[in-house]
């Protein structure tokens, strides 16, 4: 029986470690994540797109595609219900909150949750795994091992939540570092005589990032018949950042009533300066109290120490 639990526990290991480093390493950027904004915004906003039959293809009718198809579904039918309880917010919100963080960007919007939830719900097995294994290695008993298993299943949990704020948080930062640049190509274009969509198609034309990629969403919406006030509402309602959603309803208001875009911008671009200069001086701040810490906590106490030390003789003799 020994010998079972720690063959069992070794394997246990072995899984845990090998799927450790699959979910640290990053894969490389597929091409498809791309060419989406060119291929699959309409056919979410408006339905299936014209290849969504082709795609909806059974696949195999024997061997291995027919038992994946047929075994596949109990199995998430059983595991989907613990998935969401993972993460309860509803699908909508969920799929928006993954788009603001770049996660699953191979993916159409819509299987996005699902598999999100999925991936999750095996990270947390994981790590309760994982941490089983380890008691049982270390000669634990049961309520040692059970212990051990809830302690996975909580820091698995905790990961998935802390992974998806974090990919938010980053994108956010990105974003409003691009914004400043942004706004100030968009700013001379229109001061020259230019509109805003062409000073937006300037930009999106030499320019690459985060922010870019949403304004070219739009500038691609409006090709495709979308008003350009609502595609960029729809860009200010999904993007994660206050301040771009605030440049573009900016963009969308000169749009509609042919107001001074240039000057608009170049006050968003003083106030995104003026916000990054108080967030270094911020961390100039945290790092210098950072920095005093090991002085008090490792300093302080051996100099105190050394100042006491000829305290007893020259009190008692000696």
């Amino acid at each position: 029986m020994n010998a079972g639990l720690t063959v069992l526990a070794v394997a246990s290991s072995v899984v845990f470690a090998v799927s450790g480093v699959a979910l640290w390493v990053r894969p490389p950027r597929r091409l498809a994540s791309r060419v989406r904004p060119y291929s699959s915004v309409t056919g979410t906003e408006f339905g299936p797109s014209p290849g969504a039959a082709g795609r909806m293809d059974p696949g195999l009718t024997f061997g291995e595609g027919a038992i994946r198809r047929l075994i596949g579904p109990m199995l998430a039918g059983l595991v989907y219900p613990l998935a969401r309880l993972l993460m309860p917010m509803d699908d909508r919100e969920l799929a928006v909150r993954l788009r603001q963080g770049g996660l699953l960007p191979e993916l159409e919007e819509a299987a996005r949750p699902p598999v999100y939830r999925m991936r999750s719900f095996g990270l947390m097995v994981l790590y309760a795994t994982g941490l089983g294994g380890v008691a049982l290695l270390s000669g634990g008993s049961g309520g040692r091992v059970i212990l051990f298993i809830a302690a996975g299943a909580s820091l698995g949990a905790l990961q998935v939540r802390v992974r998806l704020s974090e990919a938010v948080r980053r994108r956010r930062e990105t974003i409003r570092s691009e914004l400043y640049t942004i706004n100030q190509l968009v700013a001379m274009y229109t001061r020259v005589g230019g509109g805003p969509i062409q000073g937006l198609r300037y930009v999106v034309g030499r320019a690459r990032g985060i922010a870019v990629e949403e304004i070219a969403e739009v500038l691609h919406l409006h090709e495709r018949g979308w008003v350009f006030s609502e595609a960029m509402a729809r860009a200010e309602r999904l993007t994660p950042e206050p301040e771009a959603a605030r440049t573009y309803r900016v963009m969308a208001r000169s749009q509609e009533q042919g107001s001074d875009l240039s000057d608009a911008l170049l006050g968003l671009s003083k106030d995104l300066r003026a916000m990054r200069r108080d967030g270094l001086r911020r961390a100039a701040a945290r790092r210098r109290i950072l920095m005093v810490i090991p002085v008090v906590v490792v300093l302080a106490p051996i100099t105190m120490l050394f100042m006491a030390a000829p305290i007893p003789s020259i009190l008692f003799g000696g």
